[in-house]
């Protein structure tokens, strides 16, 4: 997995890629609970850094999860072996203007982050398969009596006959859902586990169980 994210120039973000465990739940310090998604982020290796004078931008690679050797193309390979780190099986690059701060093979874990920092947090949906109008977009179906005729869950009329003669493009209608690029923005981490490479975010993220996220410095701050 290749991915980009964006930030605002001359804005220092720090990022960390990780595996979703699930979610629990705490107690604050007034008494209400708060749900809690737990984040695994083992050590994840700077695997090549952008610069303004080659690329015209300041980027960081980082990389994340092991991989065995035979299933690494000699492309990527060549790649781990420049950085002088061991293959990696995510790959993903954020920018921003503290590259200078990192260096090939240099290791990064949980401690990146602190408890109340503010986050965003990246991750492909849970996929749902091929759905049907009422599920996929909430459409309200049709009468389910007096004389509707297996039409409890069509969407309907689509578009007129002869004008405009089509189907106007992004109308609404059966299909793949799920398995998309989501980000949820402003999550505040209330725990940091730096033995066990644990980040305790609150709320909920995207993907399933064991899915890849990518948390990073907020965009919009707190």
């Amino acid at each position: 997995m290749t991915t980009k994210t964006k930030q605002l120039a001359g804005t220092p973000v720090k990022a960390l890629l990780g595996r979703k465990l699930g979610m629990t739940q705490v107690w604050d310090a007034e008494g209400r609970l708060v749900p809690l998604t737990v984040v695994q982020v083992d050590t994840n290796v700077v695997t090549q850094l952008r610069t303004e004078e080659v690329d015209g931008y300041t980027a960081v690679q980082i990389g994340f999860g092991d991989i065995h050797e035979r299933k690494v193309t000699k492309p990527l390979a060549a790649h781990f072996e420049k950085a002088g780190v061991a293959p990696r099986r995510h790959l993903t690059e954020v920018r921003t203007s503290s590259a200078d701060s990192y260096e090939l093979g240099q290791e990064l874990a949980a401690d990146l982050f602190e408890a109340g920092e503010h986050v965003d947090v990246s991750g492909n949906t849970k996929g749902k398969g091929f759905a049907g109008v009422m599920k996929r977009h909430g459409f309200a179906g049709v009468s389910a009596s007096h004389g509707a005729h297996r039409n409890h869950r069509k969407p309907g009329s689509i578009g007129a006959c002869a004008t405009p003669g089509r189907i106007f493009k992004g109308q609404r209608m059966a299909g793949r859902m799920g398995g998309v690029r989501r980000t949820v923005q402003n999550l505040t981490i209330q725990a940091v586990d730096v033995e066990k490479g644990l980040l305790l975010i609150s709320g909920a993220i995207p993907g399933p169980k064991n899915g890849v996220v990518l948390v990073r410095t907020a965009v919009k701050g707190a």
